[in-house]
């Protein structure tokens, strides 16, 4: 692959990458770190991107593997700001605005409570809008895997937000 090919196939796929970087890591500093490693294995395997059936599948287990790889060393620091989201917060008031990236933090702190793959899976299908088949091809999971691993993430995603605001299940 000559760097034009790379330019017009791997590039355009690195903000999708930060995003799945940032949803595992919860870090921009660590996203924007990941993205420039995966960013020189793609480029170090561009000889062979060809081969892969699809380069964006690729690229996004890479990413993947590299966040997962980061998540276990000792080196990994929960870290989380909530001011580097930005809300739609036109016709709020201040307190609703308050109320909106309250609970903001507390749907975030839900999903971390999650399994790393369950929080893959959330990333993947809900965040990024990746088919099944795409994330099979990502995971090597198998599709009715996949669906039963988003059903039970989704599941324990809002019985700890209930718990954590203080409501019951019913």
């Amino acid at each position: 692959m000559e760097l034009q090919d790379f330019k017009s196939k791997v590039l355009p796929l690195k903000d999708r990458l930060y995003r799945v970087a940032f949803y595992m890591l919860k870090s921009v500093e660590e996203a924007e770190d990941t993205l420039q490693d995966v960013m020189l294995k793609m480029w170090d395997k561009k000889d062979r991107l060809d081969s892969y059936s699809s380069i964006e599948a690729f690229a996004v287990t890479v990413t993947k593997n590299a966040c997962l790889d980061k998540l276990k060393s000792k080196k990994h620091k929960y870290q989380l700001d909530i001011q580097d989201f930005e809300f739609d917060a036109k016709n709020l008031s201040p307190q609703q605005k308050i109320e909106q990236q309250e609970s903001y933090r507390v749907m975030l702190s839900a999903f971390d409570r999650l399994p790393e793959q369950q929080r893959l899976l959330v990333t993947l299908r809900d965040v990024e809008g990746f088919e099944y088949e795409e994330i099979a091809k990502m995971t090597g999971l198998q599709i009715n895997n996949i669906r039963v691993g988003l059903s039970r993430a989704r599941k324990a995603a809002r019985t700890h937000y209930l718990e954590m605001v203080g409501h019951e299940e019913h």
